[in-house]
């Protein structure tokens, strides 16, 4: 992992990021939508970690006044179980706390146990049910958060 850097999602990193988008979720983002939240929204903030130069994962946070949002993450499959979604994820909270977050919450899959585990080693905790919140089939979102 010495060749691993994180850094800011920038416009010409669009179409990694959406490939892994695809490989990763049932209803991907548009390279149009990553494009509004990097250049339209002030409160989003987007993260991309590198391994030798070629992007494998991303994430992005919404941070409102005290409050930050984790909008997605994703690693690439061939990437996963080897930490970089730990990494990533410790760098993406670094940045909420120092840019004055307060709390950090998230939905998540029900059935998407790993990255349940994940969350927790960070201390979130399950705070609630979405029902129906994917689209994509209907399975409920849990809502889970910290505070920082």
């Amino acid at each position: 992992m010495k060749d691993v850097n994180i850094r800011p999602m920038e416009l010409d990193d669009l179409d990694q990021v959406t490939q892994i988008e695809k490989k990763s979720f049932q209803t991907p983002w548009s390279k149009v939508l990553y494009r509004k939240e990097l250049f339209e929204n002030h409160f989003a903030h987007y993260f991309v970690i590198e391994n030798c130069y070629q992007i494998i994962g991303f994430c992005g946070v919404w941070l409102v006044l005290d409050e930050a949002q984790v909008t997605n993450i994703a690693i690439d499959p061939i990437y996963r179980g080897q930490g970089y979604g730990k990494m990533l994820f410790q760098y993406m909270l670094s940045k909420a706390m120092l840019n004055g977050a307060k709390s950090l919450s998230l939905e998540v899959r029900k059935t998407n146990k790993a990255a349940q585990a994940l969350y927790e080693r960070f201390g979130l905790e399950k705070a609630g049910i979405r029902k129906n919140y994917y689209t994509d089939n209907n399975e409920d979102a849990i809502v889970m958060w910290v505070k920082l």
